[in-house]
C-alpha cells in the first residue's frame, strides 16, 4: 500500500502543479492585460494634461479677447454719448434757427402793407406735420402768433 499511496500522493502533488500552473498562466495574462491598460491610462493621462493645458491657454486667450471687447464697447459708448451731446446741441440750435426766421417772418409781414393772408389756424396747420411732433407744432404757433402781432401793429400804424 505505501507503493499505492504514493502513486496517489504524487499524482496529487501533480494534480495540484498542473492547477497552480493553470492559475499562475491565467494571472500573467491578467497582470500582462492590467500593464497593458496601465500603458494606455499613462497614455490617457498625458493626454488629459495636454489637453488641460490648452484649455488653459484657449481661457487666457478669451479673456484676452473679453477685455478688448470691454475697452471697445466702451469706447463705441463714449463715442456715442459724444454724438448724441452734438445732436443734442445741434437741434436746440436748429430750434433758435427756426425761432430766429419765425421773427423775420413776422417782421417781413408786418412790413410789407400786402394784403392780409389768410390765417392758419395753428389746430389745423399741427396735424399736417406729423414727422416732427411738439417741437414743430410749437415753433408754428409761434410764427402765427408772431405774424399776428406783426399785422396788428401795422393795422395800428396805419389807423
Amino acid at each position: 500500500m505505501t507503493v499505492f499511496v504514493s502513486l496517489a500522493a504524487d499524482a496529487l502533488v501533480a494534480i495540484l502543479l498542473l492547477a497552480t500552473i493553470a492559475s499562475s498562466i491565467r494571472l500573467s495574462r491578467r497582470i500582462a492585460r492590467l500593464k497593458a491598460d496601465e500603458s494606455a491610462l499613462r497614455t490617457t493621462i498625458g493626454d488629459l494634461v495636454v489637453a488641460s493645458a490648452t484649455a488653459e491657454r484657449a481661457i487666457a486667450g478669451l479673456r484676452a479677447t473679453l477685455d478688448e471687447c470691454d475697452r471697445t464697447l466702451t469706447d463705441r459708448l463714449g463715442h456715442a454719448e459724444r454724438a448724441s451731446a452734438e445732436l443734442s446741441a445741434h437741434v436746440e440750435a436748429g430750434e433758435s434757427v427756426v425761432t430766429r426766421i419765425a421773427a423775420i417772418v413776422g417782421q417781413a409781414r408786418a412790413a410789407a402793407p400786402a394784403p392780409r393772408p389768410v390765417p392758419v389756424p395753428v389746430a389745423a396747420a399741427a396735424p399736417a406735420i406729423a414727422g416732427n411732433g411738439e417741437r414743430v407744432g410749437a415753433a408754428l404757433a409761434a410764427a402765427q402768433a408772431l405774424s399776428e402781432r406783426a399785422l396788428d401793429r401795422l393795422r395800428a400804424r396805419a389807423a
